[in-house]
């Protein structure tokens, strides 16, 4: 079972423009194949003077499920080259549509495939890639006089923040990989001189830098 995987971070498009055709790229990260589509189906109606919407995406942590269209283009020019960026780059749970306007200038086989790649390619340079990692969780518990200099030090860390909440203790959820968890704990101890209990939650999937 793979413990690391990349998405894109975010909804967003980016247009190239290739011998007066349009390429208009709309990428978004998605869980599930009915998601995908409702976001296919979106770009249809947002651009509706396309002449095609070829599509591809990738999705679960294995990447085991794998889509694409050509959407009326031939037969292997479009969605091929758009999953193939897709494996490329190493993303799942992500979705790509390429909305086209044609110019009026026949590109060909190869430059139908060069313009569709380069379309997803260079929006995917545009929203950026965000790593997920199955780590294992714990809540960390402490008092407010220690709580600042706790979560400063904790951002300042390679250790994963991934949660804040306040109530009559801070308290931080922290994602830790299997090789540091004895270190961690001797970390937190030295730091708020033994006073913050850490609760294990068990292995979630973390957004790193969130």
């Amino acid at each position: 079972m793979t413990d690391r995987y990349l998405s894109v971070a975010r909804q967003g498009s980016h247009e190239v423009e290739i011998k007066r055709s349009r390429f208009l790229c709309a990428l978004a990260p998605v869980t599930s194949e009915d998601a995908a589509r409702e976001f296919i189906a979106g770009r249809r109606r947002a651009d509706p003077g396309a002449r095609h919407h070829c599509h591809a995406f990738v999705l679960g942590p294995d990447g085991r499920t794998q889509r694409s269209s050509d959407d009326g283009e031939p037969a292997g020019t479009a969605g091929t080259p758009m999953l193939e960026v897709l494996r490329r780059r190493e993303l799942t749970d992500t979705v790509a549509v390429v909305a086209r306007y044609f110019g009026g200038v026949l590109l060909g086989a190869g430059g139908l495939i060069r313009a569709y790649g380069q379309a997803v390619a260079q929006a995917i340079d545009v929203v950026g890639v965000l790593e997920h990692r199955r780590l294992k969780v714990f809540e960390v518990a402490v008092g407010y006089d220690r709580a600042g200099r706790l979560e400063n030090d904790l951002r300042a860390s390679r250790y994963v923040l991934r949660a804040t909440r306040f109530d009559e203790l801070a308290r931080f959820e922290i994602g830790l990989a299997s090789d540091e968890d004895t270190e961690f704990h001797g970390w937190l101890a030295d730091l708020t001189n033994g006073e913050a209990t850490a609760t294990e939650l068990g292995e979630h999937w973390v957004t790193a830098g969130s």
